[in-house]
């Protein structure tokens, strides 16, 4: 069946995503408490008993919530840098020593035909990370929370076929909203969060012809609008790549999963 996934949600409230190649599913993220994670499965069909493995980008609470819980629940093993262990340890309570996985950044795990390899990104964490997923020629690249695109992170997401891109906030509603300017330096500094703008320029530099799907993940309540993220993201694409008839931008919900996107074979 190539490779599928779903957002089951996205956003400051919590995040979890799906990506299942018929043989094997991983889980990135737990943001939410167990029981909630289960309901947001059951929309898509799918059995939390059916998960073979959590992914961790890092340590923050609406990635991590449920992820204790979760794990020893379902008896799944959780794969985590060092760095994000010594995090995690403080955090989610006793996890079996044999279901405790170190991937070091950079790391490739491979979960039967579906390989999966790990990158770093900029964050306000302890080492955080995003993953590219690969099933034969297809690759899924999972991107969020980060202050800004290095060329090393373009260089990894490169040619995806879709793409779970943060598109959190948009500048000026940020700028004039309601947070302490503390918090507002933290979002748009190097290691906050992408905004709409730097999403858009970003996926110029990393998309091809083999590109057929981004979903603007991650977007703020606060200082972001759904129909707002994609017209930048859009009217920056158009501009700069016109010829990209093909993209979809797709939009993920914090209250709700995404249907399944199913990966061309070809």
């Amino acid at each position: 069946m190539g490779m599928r996934f779903t957002v089951l949600s996205s956003g400051s409230t919590g995040n979890a995503t799906v990506v299942d190649n018929g043989e094997t599913k991983v889980l990135i993220d737990v943001g939410f408490s167990a029981k909630k994670m289960e309901l947001l499965m059951k929309e898509r069909e799918l059995a939390a008993s059916s998960i073979d493995a959590i992914l961790v980008t890092h340590e923050h609470s609406d990635h991590i919530k449920g992820l204790g819980a979760f794990a020893r629940k379902y008896d799944l093993p959780i794969y985590a840098n060092e760095k994000t262990w010594e995090e995690l340890d403080r955090q989610i309570g006793v996890i079996a020593e044999g279901n405790k996985r170190v991937m070091e950044t950079g790391g490739v795990e491979e979960f039967g035909t579906l390989r999966v390899e790990s990158f770093g990104i900029s964050h306000d964490a302890a080492e955080p990370v995003g993953y590219c997923l690969y099933e034969g020629e297809q690759k899924l690249s999972v991107v969020t929370d980060l202050g800004y695109m290095s060329e090393k992170v373009k260089e990894k997401i490169t040619d995806s076929d879709a793409m779970v891109l943060e598109t959190n906030h948009d500048v000026d509603m940020l700028r004039v909203g309601h947070y302490p300017w503390s918090i507002k330096r933290r979002i748009l500094g190097d290691k906050g969060h992408l905004s709409n703008e730097a999403a858009g320029e970003a996926l110029c530099d990393v998309m091809t012809n083999k590109t057929k799907s981004v979903y603007m993940a991650h977007l703020s309540r606060d200082h972001n609008l759904m129909d707002l993220a994609r017209l930048t993201v859009n009217n920056i694409v158009q501009e700069r790549a016109p010829e990209s008839k093909q993209l979809r931008l797709m939009d993920t919900y914090f209250d709700r999963s995404t249907k399944w996107d199913v990966l061309d074979s070809e």
